[in-house]
């Protein structure tokens, strides 16, 4: 399984915060930076932004 590599964006730079294989991990990614209710924000172009897919498709190695 391909996974996707969630990065933070903060003063015109890329922090990596991982890889993600799944909408379970984004959500602990997000956790664990400090998003009170991660699940809330997947859909949130403002704080999530899907590439290279349509969001919450993972694809396949």
């Amino acid at each position: 399984m391909v996974g996707g590599a969630p990065c933070a964006h903060s003063s015109g730079q890329d922090e990596s915060l991982g890889t993600a294989y799944g909408d379970h991990d984004l959500v602990v990614v997000l956790g664990d930076a400090g998003v009170d209710v991660p699940e809330s924000v997947l859909d949130d172009p403002q704080w999530v932004e899907w590439r290279d897919g349509p969001a919450h498709e993972f694809s396949a190695a």
